[in-house]
């Protein structure tokens, strides 16, 4: 099963961010730098590929960024003029640094190393083509079928090896590759995944968001366009478009939690996006009450947009302990039990007496939300209204992100009043899909085209599910080889 850790606030989580610059002499110290800006995106695992002209020097590492890239050695080692890193979010159990990215691999043309956000979804029927035919796999990441797709091309540039990769595969998807001569991008023909191009001085920059150009002075210059591939050089950049156009279906889980409210995604603020979401939220699902109170810190731009809305007090009534790491693997059960107290703090001067409105982003499998409830209702709330900036997630995605078997949803196995009862609450109300499509800009969700991909609220996936369709559930056998 995929399960987050026990101490882990109950979310969905994006299971990579991606970085990397072309044509800066300090390379890896700015991939660095732009890694710590996403370590949001994933804090499993950190590495980074870099080249001076002529070797490639890699370092990858279990934890955070600061863990692995300090200023020190490891950074002073990774020399050269370009580079890329990756950080990982972790799904469960025992973390293989042979599953770290970025994946480097030495083809005859040269050196290729690749680094990748999203989740491939023939993944298994491409590898197992791939070991018939005698392909040796030195990781359980669906990353490394596109290195084996690479390097059993009959095609003969690098580039036209990777074009002829990637239209063999399927999934939602964004590539950082760097080879001896080039920076590569690339997004799925659907765009689900973000990818971003900058440009610092007469440096060019991949990323996943904004925020990471922001943290070393880059300015933003566009998204790579959904099934863009560009190839940056000394020369400057050349633009592929190797698919036939799409249309867009962007993630709208992005707005909604993943991205940092400080980036801008796709054109739109992510911090006035969730504004607008928690405006929406409050017209839809009113309610008398004496303060709202968002779950940090990921349901505070929803509930300042939900107050201001409702014109009642916005409360920091919870406060979150930011220090937490993930220290407790292994709890015994009679403190289990306690986790959510590690987090987050009932701050009692603001709950006491009042009618409270709790605003989280999303409901998951409502376990943190019950304790987080149990919580505010013991430092003296008289009433718990619990509203939510999204739809109910009533689907597994697999494009990408870690999310339970559907089983473990909470929104799937019971409707909204039977899980008010369950968290505990006088009253629960989700954002509508329309409503957060209005939130977005949109008049609604158009049925029949979509413009964001949300299958886990509607359960529409836009790219099929080759490996499911296929009868088996690779994600667990995949996750049960990499135990092994």
């Amino acid at each position: 099963m995929l399960t987050t850790h026990p101490f882990d606030d109950d979310k969905l989580h994006e299971e990579c961010g991606l970085f990397g610059i072309h044509g800066h002499p300090d390379a890896a110290a700015h991939t660095a730098l732009g890694l710590h800006a996403l370590q949001h995106r994933g804090q499993e695992a950190a590495g980074i590929v870099a080249f001076d002209g002529e070797h490639f020097h890699a370092h990858r590492g279990l934890g955070h960024v600061g863990d692995n890239f300090s200023a020190g050695p490891a950074i002073s080692r990774l020399k050269g003029h370009a580079a890329i890193g990756h950080v990982r979010y972790a799904t469960t159990g025992d973390t293989l640094l042979r599953n770290v990215q970025p994946l480097f691999a030495d083809f005859a043309f040269g050196g290729f190393a690749l680094a990748h956000n999203g989740n491939l979804t023939n993944n298994h029927v491409i590898r197992e083509q791939l070991q018939e035919r005698g392909s040796l796999f030195q990781s359980t990441t669906d990353t490394e079928i596109v290195v084996h797709l690479i390097a059993t091309s009959t095609r003969h540039s690098v580039i036209d090896r990777m074009i002829d990769a990637l239209r063999q595969i399927e999934g939602a998807y964004s590539f950082v590759a760097l080879i001896n001569d080039a920076l590569i991008g690339v997004r799925d023909p659907l765009g689900v995944r973000p990818l971003i191009l900058g440009q610092l001085g007469d440096a060019w920059i991949l990323a996943s968001e904004t925020c990471a150009l922001d943290i070393i002075g880059a300015t933003f210059v566009r998204d790579i366009a959904p099934g863009e591939l560009v190839v940056i050089t000394k020369d400057g950049i050349a633009s592929h478009r190797p698919f036939p156009p799409a249309k867009r279906r962007f993630c709208i889980f992005e707005y909604i939690y993943f991205a940092r409210p400080d980036s801008v995604v796709e054109g739109s603020s992510v911090y006035d996006a969730r504004k607008r979401i928690g405006a929406e939220l409050a017209r839809e699902s009113p309610v008398d009450a004496d303060a709202v109170i968002p779950v940090p810190d990921s349901g505070v731009p929803a509930a300042i947009g939900y107050a201001l809305e409702a014109k009642i007090p916005f409360e920091l009534g919870i406060i979150r302990n930011h220090y937490v790491g993930r220290t407790f693997i292994e709890p015994a059960d009679h403190i289990r039990h306690l986790g959510v107290k590690l987090k987050h703090n009932a701050n009692r001067a603001n709950i006491q007496g009042k009618r409270v409105i709790l605003v989280d982003d999303s409901i998951v499998r409502g376990t943190t939300s019950t304790k987080i409830v149990e919580m505010v209702r013991a430092a003296g709330a008289t009433e718990v209204h619990m509203r939510v900036a999204s739809p109910p997630t009533t689907h597994s995605c697999y494009y990408g992100v870690d999310t339970p078997e559907r089983d473990k949803l909470l929104a799937a196995r019971y409707d909204i009043p039977a899980m008010a009862k369950y968290i505990g609450v006088d009253s629960l109300a989700f954002l509508s899909i329309d409503g957060l499509y209005r939130a977005m800009g949109e008049p609604g969700r158009r049925a029949d085209a979509p413009q964001y991909c949300d299958a886990c609220f509607t359960g529409d996936y836009p790219i099929r599910l080759t490996d499911q369709l296929g009868g088996q559930n690779y994600r667990q056998l995949s996750l049960l080889a990499e135990l092994a």
